[in-house]
């Protein structure tokens, strides 16, 4: 099993003039401190406008500067938002930053949250699946051909060579968000790593990652011709600590990740500016939800940690990926809780790695056959309530019909 970290970049209010930058700094720290410890992968978010809960707009220039702090660690876009970027930049930015970091870009794509980051870009909210199954397809010639144009509903451009070019060949591994479980069917089918939160249960572990290599095998349809990436990762609240006691203290963060990103998906973006996610946060942070939340995560001590790994290695999850830069965690509780994990936990698990790289290949080759289970029962991620379970896009597509249906008609 491999790890990675994850940054959102969240900076609850009160603010001074140098918050944001003791956050980045303290970041860069961190990932740097990371790569020394022998971690795997630093994924950094692409978000717009959600004050506090992400102040992760550039995740390409934060990732650049981290390129030229650390030596192994690998650099995950988790995720560009292909719907509000323009899919030249986007071929232009991931290569630029292959170039720089020595081939260590990982290449992760997501749709975009709701009308809160969609509308000021000129996106409506029902078209994002389509959207992004078209930048998809715009985008990956770009990193191999000399000359590529493209006609589409969303994009049109005529014939140009796109520069630079990759230094992996042919492009970076690919991933796609998975902030709809189901979407995990839909990554193994597209051929893409599939980025996604805890599951609820090791059964719904082992039943989603089933899903999703037998989809990959079996289901295959890719949007375009490029190199598949057969990986499962989930992100999951994280703080090791000396006793599990002392972990849940520091753990609030992770609460305050998870209230911010329902009060995102149900109100949207009702005072710019002016807003307070923190005071809003307080009433929560004591509920039953809150306190259910850190039971859920990666959240102890270094045996309670590896207790809850152990799950996911026997569920084949390839990829375990840490979140506690989240609300107002300190910079010294992340950097001691990295630390001791990589010294208390984490070296059973990478030991572990050649036995399931071997699992792999035994799967993918046919030698081994998946059971193809029922997901149905496990149609939630182990942080989620009713107030942020997403729909498909055929249920957003209709629902907005039926809105705009009832709008016509006087209703």
């Amino acid at each position: 099993m491999k790890f990675g970290i994850f940054y959102e970049h969240q900076l609850p209010r009160p603010w001074t003039e140098t918050s944001e930058y003791e956050l980045f700094q303290q970041s860069l720290d961190q990932i740097a401190l990371a790569d020394e410890l022998g971690f795997d992968f630093a994924w950094e978010v692409e978000h717009h406008f959600l004050e506090e809960y992400s102040h992760s707009t550039a995740p390409e220039v934060f990732l650049a500067a981290a390129s030229q702090r650390t030596r192994n660690i690998r650099l995950g876009h988790g995720i560009i938002q292909l719907t509000t970027n323009q899919p030249h930049r986007v071929a232009e930015r991931v290569s630029t930053l292959d170039l720089i970091s020595g081939g260590r870009v990982e290449f992760g794509m997501g749709e975009g949250a709701g009308p809160a980051e969609l509308h000021p870009f000129g996106v409506r909210v029902r078209d994002k699946r389509d959207r992004w199954e078209e930048a998809v397809q715009a985008i990956m010639p770009m990193f191999t051909e000399t000359s590529w144009e493209f006609h589409g509903e969303y994009y049109d451009f005529p014939a140009r060579n796109v520069i630079p070019k990759p230094y992996q060949k042919p492009h970076p591994p690919l991933w796609v968000a998975c902030s709809n479980i189901q979407t995990i069917a839909n990554a193994g089918r597209w051929g893409m790593g599939a980025l996604g939160f805890s599951f609820v249960s090791p059964e719904a572990a082992t039943a989603w990652v089933n899903k999703y290599y037998n989809m990959l095998l079996h289901q295959q349809q890719r949007l375009a011709d490029y190199a598949t990436n057969p990986n499962v990762a989930i992100v999951n609240g994280f703080m090791c600590a000396e006793t599990d006691e002392e972990a849940i203290e520091k753990a609030s963060g992770w609460t305050f990740f998870i209230f911010a990103l329902s009060y995102y998906g149900r109100k949207g973006i009702d005072a710019p500016g002016t807003g307070n996610l923190w005071d809003e946060y307080q009433d929560w942070r004591n509920s039953d939800k809150a306190k259910a939340a850190l039971t859920n995560g990666l959240i102890g001590s270094p045996e309670t940690i590896r207790k809850r790994l152990r799950q996911f290695q026997a569920a084949n999850v390839d990829q375990v990926i840490l979140l506690n830069q989240a609300g107002k965690t300190s910079h010294r509780d992340i950097c001691d809780s990295l630390a001791l994990f990589a010294r208390e936990v984490m070296p059973e698990f990478h030991a572990d790695e050649p036995r399931h790289q071997q699992w792999k290949q035994d799967v993918l080759a046919g030698n081994i056959v998946l059971e193809d289970l029922d997901t149905s029962p496990y149609d939630l991620y182990s942080h989620q309530n009713e107030d942020i379970v997403r729909e498909s896009p055929e249920q957003l597509k209709a629902r907005m019909a039926a809105k705009e249906a009832a709008a016509g008609s006087g209703g």
